[in-house]
């Protein structure tokens, strides 16, 4: 995978409270990633961008809720998240 895709590939992280408290607990980290984006291709993205090692990687795929915006039917986008398992002894810090 070239250096390009890679930071193509994660999006942004998820940072809500659930989130943090599993990443306490369990060292799995939630990231949006790109819809055409692959198991092995988020991996060797987290990998290299934070200089871990990744134990599991799970996706979802969550669908876009029509919305009412006054007199109008809007729709939000279709988003895509992976929740990153990291090994024993490895920790990704957002607050740095």
């Amino acid at each position: 995978m070239n250096q390009n895709r890679i930071y193509q590939v994660l999006l942004s992280p998820v940072l809500t409270e659930k989130t943090t408290i599993a990443a306490d607990k369990n060292a799995q980290h939630t990231f949006h990633v790109a819809k055409d984006a692959t198991k092995s291709e988020i991996k060797k993205a987290v990998e290299s961008i934070f200089n871990v090692k990744v134990k599991s990687v799970q996706t979802l795929n969550t669908k876009g809720k029509i919305k009412r915006f006054g007199a109008i039917l809007g729709k939000r986008k279709d988003t895509k998240k992976a929740i990153v398992r990291l090994q024993d002894g490895f920790d990704i810090s957002f607050s740095e």
